[in-house]
């Protein structure tokens, strides 16, 4: 979320549940039980307000530079009427910032207002505002060259037919894939099929690694992300001012259809040069660093540099909430450092997410100041965790210095000094901060148990909580209360006072996923859980090129362990169209895949297309309907094979977050 495929494909493919129960009635509370902020609120918004020249028109007037048109009715829906994209819905973002939203966190979301088609410098253009991330389309010797092209095929439909509204009807001839994560990829099957790219010889140029990244970055985990980034993306809240204002990084995800389409040249070095349809190109190989595969890029006779999302104008993830792999914050700034070294000419920066900065000194500024925050944010951590800080010791007490703390790009709309501080952390030491009390902890609702008990019980819990809420404690209050929830989870007093405290950590969050995620917090307790998980179906194209064995290691995560003890078990499955088969061995409740020739002796199997077992994969087709369907051909007991499917359980993914 945004970052890997899977958590996008869990966003695009999300199915809201009904609210069972309706929000207690607060005094002043909107439509769906959000409080009014708090007089404290409104002084911490203030104080932000204050310390920040947001008055400063620079970004602005970069974000409006050369635009050519926008779509004053930008609005996507499916093909069932359901709201995929929606701009419109935005408008109410104007003006001063209401108490209800941090004073910064409402600039950038302005700023990310202002869409539609924008000339960058000669040939280069970008398409913004239509999904999380730009499309950027550059004019070659006789065609169009496109870099990135949205989340969803049915956004990146309605963009690139405005796009031809407005620029001159020219063939594509080469696809450019930044990095690794649906949302720029996603939508290219709207704009070109993989028939029309060998047909036309068209390229597709994408870093080294980038199909293995795109369709398998969070398989094994994809469930979890999913559930997780509902909050860190607010998909369940309301466009308002006390619901989701935007992610910091762009509006929201869109919903929609999901494809790929494989490389035609792989980027694999630094500096990689290619000519493209008469232009030249210089490529920076930037594995591991906001994707694990991504790329740069320089055009040297424009001097415009594509930073990818290596550089955004906000302080971006080390760690994303919705769970991933942590990120190297040395390589990311090392990264920067090689492209100020390789391209230092430059006199235009543009992005995959954002808007450009024009002149070389401005560029190169911009560049440094990201380098730095890096550096600063890793260098500072490691020196503190070396003198026995614990991460979240380091994430209270690290402060940016003044030069970087006052940039608007550095700020943390999408990431946070907080999170990324704790990601160091992490990257070097792991969960554990050497306190035996860490050590093996009670599990939550043990836990809260114990401590509500401690704590003289439910009713002077609630007494202090409230106590501390009207003095503004709310992370306190936040802290006291979840163990309260989880001791005693039909308690309605304690999930509404939580939930109101959540909505002004919200409120005063500067960070977009933060917000959205005390904002979600706060909708749930009042509101419950989702109904149903997500449908992945949506992600067809993308799931059709995943290679067999990370579908085979998802299926391994699913077994139910304690059901399989004792259980040995081997069955051959035998793709009829891919001319490839695999052996399954269950045996110490574990599931092993190799592939090799069918096994003699095994207890099953079964023969069916690629197609098929992607329609069981994707939950159209029950193992059931599996075994009694003509196009599959078994061999050995049909009952084993049974048995063996039913120990593969498919995660629901829509658990509990802020309840047990």
């Amino acid at each position: 979320m945004k970052q890997g495929c899977f958590l996008l494909i869990a966003i695009c493919g999300l199915i809201l549940g009904s609210c069972e129960k309706a929000p207690e009635k607060t005094p002043g509370a909107d439509a769906l039980g959000h409080t009014p902020p708090t007089k404290y609120t409104i002084q911490v918004n203030a104080k932000v307000a204050e310390s920040l020249p947001l008055d400063d028109q620079q970004d602005f007037k970069d974000a409006r530079r050369g635009l050519i048109a926008s779509d004053s009715d930008l609005r996507v829906t499916g093909a069932n009427g359901q709201k995929l994209w929606d701009q419109t819905a935005y408008r109410f973002i104007k003006g001063k910032a209401p108490g209800s939203v941090n004073p910064s966190l409402w600039r950038q979301a302005k700023l990310n207002s202002i869409h539609g088609l924008f000339k960058v410098t000669r040939g280069v253009y970008q398409l913004r505002g239509f999904g999380l991330s730009n499309m950027t389309v550059i004019e070659g010797k006789t065609g169009w060259i496109l870099v990135d092209t949205f989340t969803a095929r049915e956004t990146a439909a309605r963009a690139f037919g405005f796009l031809k509204k407005h620029l001159p009807e020219k063939p594509i001839v080469a696809v450019i894939f930044t990095h690794s994560h649906a949302d720029h990829f996603g939508g290219v099957r709207a704009i070109l099929s993989p028939q029309e790219v060998a047909d036309r010889k068209v390229r597709v140029i994408a870093p080294q690694g980038f199909m293995e990244e795109s369709v398998s970055e969070n398989v094994l985990a994809g469930i979890a992300m999913g559930r997780r980034a509902q909050y860190m993306y607010g998909s369940r809240l309301a466009v308002s001012e006390r619901g989701h204002v935007g992610s910091g990084l762009g509006k929201e995800t869109p919903m929609g259809t999901i494809g790929i389409l494989n490389p035609t040249e792989l980027i694999s070095s630094t500096p990689q040069k290619k000519t493209i349809d008469g232009l030249q190109f210089i490529f920076q190989y930037a594995p591991d660093s906001e994707a694990p595969a991504e790329m740069t890029f320089y055009l040297p006779e424009l001097k415009a540099f594509c930073g990818a999302e290596i550089v955004s104008k906000t302080l971006h993830n080390l760690y994303t909430l919705r769970g991933a792999k942590v990120r190297d914050a040395l390589k990311w700034s090392n990264y920067i450092d090689e492209s100020i070294q390789l391209f230092g000419d430059v006199e235009v920066y543009f992005g995959t997410h954002h808007w450009p900065v024009w002149d070389n000194h401005q560029v190169i500024e911009f560049l440094k100041k990201q380098r730095d925050v890096y550096k600063y944010i890793h260098d500072q951590s490691v020196r503190m965790a070396n003198n026995g800080l614990t991460s979240r010791e380091i994430a209270e007490e690290l402060k940016l210095p003044e030069s970087l703390h006052t940039t608007f790009s550095n700020r943390g709309y999408y990431g946070s000094m907080s999170h990324n501080a704790k990601a160091v952390y992490q990257h070097y030491f792991g969960w554990y901060d050497a306190n035996p009390a860490n050590l093996n902890p009670l599990p939550p609702v043990a836990a809260a148990t114990r401590y509500v008990r401690f704590m003289g019980g439910a009713e002077n819990v609630i007494k202090q909580a409230q106590a501390s809420f009207d003095e503004g404690e709310y992370r306190w209050v936040a802290e006291v209360l979840n163990h309260l929830v989880f001791a005693d989870p039909d308690n309605s007093t304690a999930k509404s006072l939580l939930a109101r405290a959540y909505d002004q950590l919200g409120y005063q969050s500067e960070s977009g996923p933060w917000r959205d995620v005390y904002l979600t917090a706060a909708f749930e307790l009042r509101h419950g859980k989702p109904e149903k998980g997500y449908d992945i179906a949506s992600a067809l194209d993308l799931l059709k090129e995943t290679p067999i064995p990370r579908f085979l290691e998802s299926m391994a995560a699913r077994i139910d362990g304690p059901a399989a003890d004792g259980m040995e078990m081997t069955v051959n499955v035998i793709f009829t169209d891919l001319k490839q088969s695999y052996v399954m061995s269950l045996e110490n409740g574990v599931l092993h895949h190799r592939q090799a020739p069918p096994e003699t002796g095994a207890n099953a199997s079964v023969e069916l297309t690629h197609d098929l077992y992607l329609q069981l994969a994707i939950n159209k087709l029950s193992i059931k309907e599996l075994v009694m369907s003509d196009d599959v051909k078994f061999t050995g007991s049909k009952i084993d094979l049974i048995r063996f499917f039913a120990l593969i359980k498919q995660p629901a993914g829509d658990f509990a977050i802020v309840t047990p």
